[in-house]
């Protein structure tokens, strides 16, 4: 239960929060990127489970096999298209405000991006050895290193679009909002190519030619956006535009209704990205922008725009380290057996009521660890050759894990 001390404590939280907060922020931006933020452990959390062996060993599961009808959950909680929107919309407002040069800002900004990173994976490293030592299968150290290593390509991702910063406000410059309509159409070819007749010609790395350009659109539209180049007009456009055709590939074309992959499916829309992602992405993208100054006026009030500020500034551990407060309760409790929405296969409706129990569980262990990795995401306070060591150490273990979490060992 709260008590009066703790809700005053809260209260002076949020206003100095609020003091602190410079009058040009944009609340709407932020409260939107803090929406994705959420919805990326929420929908690890929620559409991912496991099975256990007879051996104890942990292996990754997915309700979505058993229940088609969830899918449409994958709808909401896929809000990458907002995270590059947003994403690009802060970019190239941070480009505007560059003092250096163009070069030093791309630097900063990848470094930002690779220090929690390297600091997760480096971590992982020196564990693995002591959860195998005491007495964690190999199996669930696979499952445990695939998970952890799986919502990071992201950030490699996110890496090669905010290098395409400059070329995106050139873009934006010269076609306005339909600087993003390439793209579109190129992911639209390749998506005709692999799926449409003659599918069996087509060689499967052809997909690959997906992952820039899917991710890249919302990206481009918000830099368009920041631009000033997209009004209401184009978001009703891109809202309206996105809504029919994420319609018509369902229902005329057959694309998977998941937006996440889901264990031995035959088709996913999510590695890499196919033309469904980018219609969500189109239909998100408008209402984010339409809902854009109603939002702001809804973070006005301290005591919403309080944690909305945390979660910024906390991005990257909570993309970071979400897998392994889940994983922080799955591995104990493999050791006591099946336990319903943790470690029992996800196939019937009492787990999926177990699960969004544990969901709580997983938040708090997230919180406890945030406190310790988040250190991660600030400069190290040491020298220089102090602090060139530890990067040194940290990217060989993080390169020994990449390798044991890819099965190349």
């Amino acid at each position: 239960m709260t008590t009066p001390r703790t809700l005053t404590m809260l209260k002076r939280t949020a206003d100095r929060i609020e003091r602190q907060t410079p009058a040009h922020r944009d609340r709407a931006v932020d409260g939107l990127r803090a929406l994705a933020l959420l919805a990326v452990p929420t929908g690890h959390w929620l559409l991912g489970g496991f099975t256990l062996d007879s051996d104890g060993g942990l292996h990754n599961a997915s309700p979505l096999s058993s229940f088609g009808a969830l899918a449409p959950a994958s709808w909401v909680l896929q809000m990458l298209g907002i995270f590059f929107l947003v994403g690009g919309y802060a970019s190239v407002l941070s480009f505007r405000r560059r003092a250096g040069s163009t070069g030093a800002w791309l630097r900063g900004r990848i470094v930002r991006l690779g220090r929690p990173v390297l600091g997760v994976t480096a971590v992982w490293a020196l564990a693995a050895p002591v959860l195998y030592a005491a007495g964690v299968p190999q199996a669930t150290l696979r499952t445990g290193a695939t998970l952890v290593i799986q919502p990071l390509w992201f950030v490699g991702v996110y890496a090669a679009v905010t290098a395409l910063t400059p070329y995106c406000v050139r873009a934006a410059h010269r076609l306005g909002g339909w600087a993003a309509a390439p793209l579109i159409g190129s992911v639209a070819v390749v998506d005709f190519l692999r799926y449409g007749p003659p599918a069996d010609s087509v060689p499967s790395w052809l997909a690959l030619l997906n992952i820039l350009p899917g991710w890249l659109f919302a990206y481009q539209l918000g830099v368009s956006w920041g631009e000033g180049r997209i009004g209401r007009r184009g978001a009703w456009l891109l809202l309206g535009g996105g809504t029919v055709l994420f319609a018509a590939l369902l229902g005329v074309f057959h694309y998977p209704a998941s937006m996440v992959g889901v264990p031995g499916a035959a088709r996913t829309n999510s590695h890499p990205p196919s033309l469904l992602v980018l219609a969500l992405a189109a239909a998100q993208s408008g209402a984010a922008i339409l809902l854009r100054d109603r939002l702001a006026r809804l973070l006005a009030r301290p005591a919403l725009w309080a944690p909305v500020v945390v979660i910024n500034l906390c991005a990257m551990t909570i993309l970071c380290w979400h897998q392994t407060a889940m994983l922080a309760a799955a591995v104990p409790g493999s050791f006591a057996g099946a336990l319903a929405g943790l470690t029992t296969a996800p196939d019937s409706l009492g787990w999926i009521a177990a699960r969004l129990a544990w969901m709580p569980v997983f938040a708090v262990l997230l919180v406890v660890i945030a406190r310790h990795a988040r250190r991660f995401e600030t400069p190290p306070q040491a020298g220089r050759r102090s602090a060139a060591l530890r990067r040194a150490v940290a990217g060989v273990l993080a390169a020994g894990f990449a390798v044991f979490a890819l099965g190349l060992a």
